[in-house]
């Protein structure tokens, strides 16, 4: 019952992605991507406020969505305008916190309100950013298909083989087998897109990047099991049936995707 739900999520997450992805105005892609982390960042805020933890809610939802659309509106360009506004954020963020009489704990909301918006936010953000790029749609096609084969393969692998716990601590339903199912079917995404690709590149360079691409998305993964282990929750939310909350969707892009678009930029 669990796949099932899990797989009809997925099919209609692969079909409002791909449809804002290849829409001829970025403006919907980039429209998308602000709703995905106003969520992710609502779900973000709200397990710290249900461990207890303090932050700035309402304030890192909203900084975390136009932080978002100051990259989208410098069509993705590595400009000033995003510093600037991370800069002016955490300026407001003190200026709140001089209205609160109590600050036994002022620098750890600040601290994390500015963690979530750069963790969720600004890492999401490259995805814009790569999408802007020459062929972009492409790229971040390429992208999503890789790190997410990553997923699909460790879920497919770890539930039918996985017996050596991978980091138990932090995951315990995470397993070596799963591990290694996820980096060969990110290695196999990798290499069929090689066709498609606007740049020639060779094999062994499409493997070490699928590999490498399959590791960044795991670590994403675990490192969301590891906020999720210190908030004492299994989810993030509940918003996507079979398959958790928006984090949970995106957690393992979250790292693909700013040195993804350096590769593009620098190495190519």
């Amino acid at each position: 019952m669990v796949l099932k739900k899990r797989i009809l999520t997925s099919s209609v997450l692969i079909a409002l992605t791909a449809g804002a992805l290849f829409s001829p105005n970025v403006i919907f892609f980039s429209a998308f991507c602000i709703c995905f982390v106003a969520l992710a960042l609502f779900e973000f805020f709200t397990l710290l406020r249900q461990a207890k933890v303090p932050c700035y809610r309402l304030f890192g939802v909203v900084m975390g969505a136009i932080l978002v659309f100051v990259v989208a509106f410098e069509q993705g360009a590595t400009r000033s305008g995003e510093v600037f506004f991370i800069v002016i954020g955490c300026l407001f963020l003190f200026i709140l916190q001089f209205s609160h009489k109590n600050n036994t704990e002022a620098l750890t909301g600040i601290a994390l309100t500015l963690f979530g918006v750069l963790y969720v936010s600004w890492f999401l953000s490259f995805v814009i950013k790569i999408r802007f790029l020459e062929n972009g749609a492409i790229w971040v096609a390429y992208l999503l298909s890789v790190t997410k084969s990553a997923d699909i393969g460790a879920y497919i692998f770890g539930s039918l083989f996985g017996k050596h716990a991978l980091i138990p601590h932090i995951s315990p339903k995470k397993s070596v087998e799963g591990l290694f199912g996820g980096l060969a079917l990110s290695l196999l995404a990798s290499l069929l897109f090689k066709a498609y690709l606007p740049l020639r590149w060779s094999w062994g360079h499409l493997s070490i990047l699928g590999v490498l691409i399959g590791v960044l998305g795991q670590i994403g993964d675990l490192s969301e099991s590891l906020m999720k282990r210190f908030c004492q929750t299994k989810d993030s939310g509940a918003v996507l049936p079979g398959m958790g909350g928006i984090l949970d969707a995106l957690d393992s892009i979250l790292f693909t995707a700013p040195l993804f678009y350096y590769h593009l930029t620098i190495v190519k």
